[in-house]
């Protein structure tokens, strides 16, 4: 279940990147995200407010430790799409999306250097076959040497949230937590979005609708199901199941946009959900189960 929750994530990330596109040609980028997390936080306060600082260690609060491990979290997100974002304008969008998937990679080795977490052969093989999977769905054109840093940046920024809340979930209300984590990632961009002078009233459907669904559905919602999931699942196994990200942006693209893939991409598609299945037995089993319905 919760493996199956991930990847409804990854989905709803997927469709949502055609609207960001859109909204952030007419909107700016830093200001749109400070509006994006505030909607998140409002989104999940109802709920939150009576669960924080009720409790200790397992209790239903996160407490004084917990909270200030969520805001840490929420900032690291932040911290990653400020570091994503900047890459992407200086490199080529094959690369930002090919490193960025790279987390795939960089959360085990994290797991393992930072908490000794022992990671299985299965598992080694199929975070392997899915980097492979995103070399061939991006394709790797090369980028700007620094753009290119910069994404490497986020996608170890990325991978240091999964690890480390894989370590917080357990202990902590994933409600409570979450909403830390967005009021954080809000104020982190509020910030940037100030200085930049980036502030005006949103303007038409087209950007309000983008966040009301991005803030609602892909913060609010997304990031609470992986506090969620991370509950149940490891952090190799959570950046396994991002992975497929990148697969529902190009399904998507391929249905909504009018985007094209050939057979390298669509191989790197099957070679992503391959991995997934070789690193987690119950999702083989799910797909052999559905393979034949299909």
């Amino acid at each position: 279940m919760a493996l199956l929750a991930l990847i409804a994530v990854t989905a709803i990330w997927g469709v949502t990147f055609v609207q960001v596109k859109d909204a952030v040609e007419l909107y700016p980028l830093y200001a749109f995200l400070a509006l994006r997390f505030a909607i998140a936080s409002l989104a999940l306060a109802p709920a939150a407010v009576v669960r924080l600082g009720h409790g200790r260690g397992s209790d239903p609060g996160t407490g004084l430790k917990g909270t200030g491990v969520a805001a840490f979290l929420g900032l690291l997100l932040a911290a990653g799409y400020a570091l994503q974002t900047e890459g992407l304008a200086r490199t080529t969008v094959s690369s930002t999306g090919f490193i960025t998937g790279l987390y795939v990679v960089f959360t085990p080795l994290l797991a393992l250097g930072l908490f000794r977490q022992r990671i299985g052969t299965a598992v080694w093989l199929g975070v392997a076959l899915s980097a492979g999977g995103l070399a061939m769905l991006s394709g790797i054109h090369a980028g700007s040497a620094t753009g290119d840093a910069l994404v490497l940046a986020a996608s170890g920024v990325y991978s240091l949230q999964i690890v480390l809340l894989e370590r917080v979930a357990r202990r902590v209300d994933p409600v409570a937590l979450t909403f830390v984590e967005m009021v954080a990632a809000c104020a982190a961009f509020g910030v940037i979005a100030a200085v930049r002078s980036d502030f005006e009233a949103p303007h038409g459907w087209t950007v309000w609708g983008a966040l009301l669904v991005t803030g609602v559905f892909a913060s609010a919602l997304g990031f609470l199901v992986q506090s969620w999931a991370q509950r149940r699942t490891s952090a190799t196994r959570t950046a396994l199941a991002f992975a497929l990200e990148p697969v529902w942006t190009a399904v998507f693209g391929f249905t909504l946009a009018g985007d094209r893939l050939g057979a390298l991409g669509w191989g790197g598609c099957a070679a992503i959900l391959g991995g997934i299945a070789l690193a987690e037995p119950a999702a083989g089993q799910a797909l052999r189960r559905l393979l034949p319905r299909t």
